[in-house]
């Protein structure tokens, strides 16, 4: 997998945790750099676990599936993609909550990352090297993550729903991509 292919994929995962990261700022009366990177290690640290967990039960069912497996990718990533572009598009607000507390924030990471799992369990049907993915997964995670939170203290709720619709439709458009791969229509 291409090291493009990789961001967007990143990008993709990371931005639930984003659009979280802007509420999370939208209610902080004040922000701190502390603060910020709080929110972006709870959130980059599970989006970097989730793969590899993923990828780690991914693993022990390649072989058995590896005929179709680019199918399983694509369906995987579309349901993924199809479930942000929902949320995005739905009316429901999420209430503004700017505790950083354990059970708030391990919560809510481990919401935002459930996705990533899926993709972690894709990469083993790819054969990605996964460590080095899973960091740079992480790291724009805690990156994009710190950046929401200042946005959302910034400019409220404004980019919530453009940022995950976009991440929806990242993540479809790599599935699709996967799967013309493998089926040769793809180079």
């Amino acid at each position: 997998m291409s090291l493009l292919s990789l961001f967007l994929i990143a990008v993709g995962l990371s931005m639930d945790a984003f659009a979280v990261s802007v509420c999370k700022g939208l209610a902080m009366p004040k922000i701190t750099f502390k603060k910020a990177a709080v929110v972006g290690l709870w959130f980059g640290g599970f989006q970097a676990l989730m793969p590899f967990l993923g990828y780690i039960l991914g693993s022990q069912l390649s072989n058995s599936i590896e005929a179709f497996d680019h199918w399983i990718a694509f369906i995987l990533l579309a349901l993924i993609g199809a479930s942000m572009i929902k949320e995005a598009l739905s009316k429901e607000e999420e209430e503004a909550n700017d505790s950083l507390d354990i059970k708030t924030m391990f919560l809510l990471a481990l919401a935002t990352s459930i996705d990533a799992l899926a993709v972690g369990v894709t990469f083993a049907f790819l054969k990605q090297d996964i460590l080095p993915a899973v960091t740079f997964i992480g790291v724009v995670t805690f990156l994009l993550s710190m950046t929401g939170v200042k946005v959302g203290n910034i400019f409220g709720t404004k980019y919530k729903s453009k940022a995950e619709l976009a991440g929806g439709i990242i993540l479809i458009l790599m599935g699709l991509k996967i799967l013309l791969e493998h089926l040769g229509i793809l180079g």
